[in-house]
């Protein structure tokens, strides 16, 4: 590339590190790459030289990204500059609309991606050199016409065959212009076609990640079925039932490992969805150590857990909030080796007016610990050979990657600390504080704490599923409990069998072949004999829409498989207490 060719881009952000990574991105580009850290430096920047483009962090202390959009494109020198917004988090329509309100071009989220940014920025330098170029042209335009008129008026009478050849060059410069305009169109439309072809890309990739784990779920809740029923037989063989934990630690890893696996394309997406209330975190951290107990109970490990006396209150979602902390703590525990000291305390950090601004949560470990060219990159998803490398993980390397999604969609940050290998690590997270309180805790009680009321009805539950080893283990469960079973492989026998036998309860499998639940359940709710009948979902699909399309097609609830047993006895003891509804007579 020309030095002629060579265009200067302006790169605004307020942590370094994210400077040094768009340095990374963009230097192939062989442009000249120029930082400034917060608004004030970058209009500093804008006066002292021109720019093809701007890339432009929202979220900067002080003055920030659309206040800085706002004050450059209101100097007539800088308002054409296009801008690129960066933001960590999502953004609502109204402020995607004030953006480009205010001079943006577009949007990227963090974490960046090389490929798109690259492309993106592609774009403004050739436009910007293509806008140079008209401009020029113009000039020379302007030129010849000045020369034209000129020319036109001391030589009128003897010039006329030079005005006629000047007019010549005029139409000829003309037809350049308008075919560097074509060219300009046509490029353009090639850009948005491949941002659709991207769009489309994405929405294919999605697409697959809610299939492949309706494919991944349903051999499990066969599995977890049966690892239920084990469960409940006493074993003699001390090998078989070391087996039988075996099998249900790694099912219940597996199911993890689809959540987050999906939670990770939520957050990027930007679909995910917090239920926010006001959540005591000493409820997070005791949740967080009881689902992680049997975890550190089979390595060995020595937890000490430490919660302040006050009430730690922020405004959160209770579910996510433990995930973070769960996740934190199982990695953890899992990258110690057995016997190994664990700590997990809760405290509060900074004060304004004597009061603390922020919860923090430490997870402390003595095991491997993290190789330092690794820190960088410790909450990205990263190649199973790099991670391995680094010492950082050996399994798909996403879990830290939805602890910091889901802490930064509550207004947080995730940190990570560690002296390098054999030294152990920290792991920290820091949550916006609401208030302290010195009253009982919230009730978070757990379903699997709540057992089934005693001496309730049995209950007559129809399960529908075409893999009829999830139908068997869930049927032979609930005949355990004592209900009156009927199963069904399709929804056409489903149907069928209602017309005898009216159940209370119905467990339907929504990916079916032929007819699928949906189908089924708007079937069963055109009858009236079936109006008091509970429609349960029992599914591999787990994402918002999915609930919404089953609520909207008459299902009353929505479990996704493998099923949480706990949960669903607790959901049918709720429907014992109800009076028994009379069976349908064919």
């Amino acid at each position: 590339m020309n030095a002629t060719d060579k265009v200067s881009i302006l790169l605004v952000d307020d942590q370094p590190a994210r400077l040094l990574s768009y340095d990374a991105i963009l230097t192939s580009l062989g442009h000249q790459l120029v930082h400034a850290r917060s608004g004030e430096e970058a209009l500093q920047q804008l006066m002292a030289r021109d720019f093809a483009a701007i890339l432009l962090d929202i979220n900067m202390p002080g003055m920030d990204g659309f206040e800085t959009a706002a004050l450059i494109h209101q100097h007539p020198r800088f308002e054409k500059i296009p801008i690129i917004f960066v933001t960590a988090v999502h953004v609502t329509d109204l402020d995607r609309l004030k953006g480009y309100t205010l001079g943006a071009v577009d949007y990227v989220y963090v974490p960046v991606v090389p490929e798109i940014l690259r492309g993106k920025v592609q774009v403004l330098v050739e436009l910007y050199r293509q806008r140079r170029e008209l401009e020029m042209l113009n000039q020379r335009l302007a030129q010849t016409n000045t020369e034209l008129a000129a020319a036109n008026t001391a030589l009128r009478a003897e010039k006329t065959r030079e005005l006629e050849a000047l007019n010549a060059s005029l139409a000829e410069a003309n037809r350049e212009l308008e075919q560097a305009n074509r060219a300009l169109q046509s490029e353009i439309e090639h850009r948005v076609e491949a941002q659709r072809a991207l769009e489309e890309a994405d929405r294919r990739k999605d697409d697959f990640l809610a299939m492949l784990s309706h494919e991944l779920r349903n051999p499990l809740a066969a599995m977890q079925g049966a690892i239920e029923l084990l469960q409940r037989k006493t074993l003699a063989d001390p090998q078989v039932a070391w087996a039988r934990a075996v099998l249900a630690r790694q099912n219940l890893h597996l199911s993890r490992l689809i959540e987050d696996l999906l939670d990770v394309s939520r957050i990027s997406r930007g679909s995910l969805t917090l239920k926010k209330e006001r959540v005591d975190l000493r409820d997070v951290v005791e949740h967080a150590v009881e689902s992680v107990r049997p975890l550190v109970v089979t390595n060995r490990h020595e937890l000490s857990v430490r919660v302040p006396e006050a009430g730690l209150i922020v405004v959160g979602d209770h579910v996510r909030l433990t995930q973070v902390v769960s996740n934190l703590l199982a990695n953890a525990a899992k990258y110690t080796d057995p016997g190994g000291h664990l700590v997990l305390s809760l405290l509060t950090i900074g004060e304004a007016s004597n009061v603390p601004v922020e919860a923090a949560i430490h997870v402390i470990d003595n095991g491997r610990g993290i190789d330092p060219s690794a820190m960088g990159r410790l909450f990205e998803p990263a190649p199973h050979a790099e991670r391995v490398s680094k010492g950082v993980s050996d399994g798909l390397g996403i879990g830290l990657t939805v602890v910091r999604g889901l802490v930064e969609m509550h207004g947080g940050r995730a940190e990570a600390h560690s002296e390098g290998l054999g030294h152990g690590s920290r792991f920290s997270v820091y949550l916006p504080l609401t208030e302290l309180s010195d009253g009982p805790r919230q009730n978070h009680v757990t379903e699997s704490a709540i057992p089934p009321a005693a001496g309730t009805r049995a209950l007559r539950i129809l399960v529908v599923d075409d893999n009829e080893d999830s139908a068997e283990s869930m049927s032979l469960l609930l005949r355990y409990d004592g209900h009156d079973i009927g199963t069904a492989y399709s929804g056409e026998t489903a149907l069928r069998m209602v017309e005898a036998w009216c159940p209370d309860v119905v467990l339907l499998d929504i990916g079916m072949p032929g007819m699928v639940g949906y189908e089924v359940a708007r079937r069963f709710r055109e009858s009236k004999r079936l109006e008091s009948t509970i429609l349960i979902a029992v599914t591999g699909y787990g994402r918002d829409s999915d609930i919404e399309q089953a609520h909207a097609a008459g299902f009353d609830h929505h479990l996704v498989k493998p099923v949480d047993y706990a949960k669903l006895r607790l959901l049918l003891a709720s429907l014992q207490q109800q009076p028994a509804q009379p069976v349908a007579q064919s």
